[in-house]
């Protein structure tokens, strides 16, 4: 079945990992015959700061209503980010905070503690990056900035079911290394 794919590379740097998989993910998907759209966080012109919280929407800069309507027509969305201080980039939690908004993805019940999620029929896959060994990371941190992406924003959101990758301890790679992770991914990519 061909999907409409939407990659969020959250990675700050021109030159990461991360950059790499997302590239080795769209040409598996696009070798399969997937439409597949790419969004870099870090070429978007965005303020990241939701400067009133959720009292007062700020309007909403183009490349943000961009991502929104990337996100809407998406069947299956990839998101490749580092795991930092166990969690996602500070440039990434602020698109998601700027993206993921009341009305768009979640719609809160007036004197009620439920919600309407709002990205139902939608799926995805996480494919985080650590200096940490992974092991590690799900024993001792608990997953912390995957349950925060996985739970507590896309599945809160409607999407579901959420597949998640641990790709470390990537500090100490070898070219070899790197290569047989960006052909798993692209294998990813083939099979979205």
């Amino acid at each position: 079945m061909v999907k409409r794919v939407l990659i969020i590379q959250g990675h700050p740097a021109e030159q990461s990992l991360c950059e790499a998989l997302a590239k080795a993910y769209e040409q598996g998907a696009q070798e399969s015959g997937h439409t597949v759209r790419l969004l870099t966080v870090r070429d978007l012109k965005f303020d990241p700061v939701l400067h009133e919280g959720y009292k007062v929407i700020q309007p909403l800069e183009a490349d943000l209503i961009l991502a929104q309507n990337e996100i809407k027509s998406a069947d299956h969305i990839v998101i490749i980010f580092p795991a930092w201080w166990g969690g996602m980039p500070a440039l990434l939690k602020g698109f998601i905070d700027r993206v993921f908004l009341p009305g768009f993805a979640f719609k809160y019940h007036q004197g009620s503690p439920w919600w309407d999620k709002l990205l139902k029929g939608k799926s995805a896959h996480l494919i985080v990056t650590m200096d940490t060994p992974p092991w590690y990371f799900r024993v001792f941190y608990r997953d912390a900035g995957i349950n925060q992406m996985r739970r507590t924003i896309l599945q809160y959101c409607g999407v579901d079911p959420v597949k998640v990758t641990r790709i470390g301890r990537v500090k100490d790679t070898t070219d070899a290394w790197r290569n047989a992770w960006l052909s798993k991914i692209k294998v990813f990519g083939r099979n979205a």
